[in-house]
């Protein structure tokens, strides 16, 4: 399967086809918040963006961003190639449960080690997740974790047919 064509960026945008592979983690002071069950459930200024070729940003917010309870260990686990072994969570709110919408690296790779205890969710799952007063647009795909906002351009892998991008 052929690359796809980049949409080229306006201005203050970036390209996810910009992004490196293996990704690339970095700060951000965006302000973030989730919502679930109609409540505010995480809210923070300092969180971490995962950023890998083809992929919308994936937001990793500090574990205390998270409001008590809003967060239950879940069975299970996968292996990401770059940040290695994630635990999941069940996200709680407003009476809601979104079963193994959120994921953290306890011993993350030495590259993704600002991660360790960093919590990332599904924002399909959610209510809403919002970037600086933006909210956004869930990936496709249900597997990826991506956060599309106006200030990203693809096309996005998890669109049908981006399987093999």
């Amino acid at each position: 399967m052929s690359r796809p064509t980049p949409i080229k960026p306006g201005p203050g945008q970036e390209s996810v086809w910009d992004y490196p592979r293996p990704p690339r983690l970095e700060t951000s002071t965006a302000s973030i918040q989730i919502v679930l069950g109609g409540e505010t459930i995480a809210s923070t200024t300092r969180s971490w963006r995962v950023l890998e070729t083809s992929h919308p940003p994936t937001y990793y917010l500090p574990r205390g961003a998270f409001a008590d309870g809003a967060l239950r260990e879940a069975e299970g686990s996968s292996f990401c190639e770059w940040k290695g072994m994630a635990s999941y969570y069940d996200v709680l709110g407003g009476g809601r449960v979104a079963p193994r919408a959120g994921w953290t690296y306890l011993s993350p790779t030495r590259g993704f080690a600002d991660l360790v205890g960093a919590v990332a969710v599904m924002p399909a799952a959610m209510d809403r997740c919002v970037v600086d007063d933006e909210v956004v647009t869930p990936q496709d795909g249900g597997f990826y974790g991506g956060w599309i906002t106006s200030a990203v351009v693809g096309p996005f892998k998890g669109q049908p047919d981006s399987w093999g991008w």
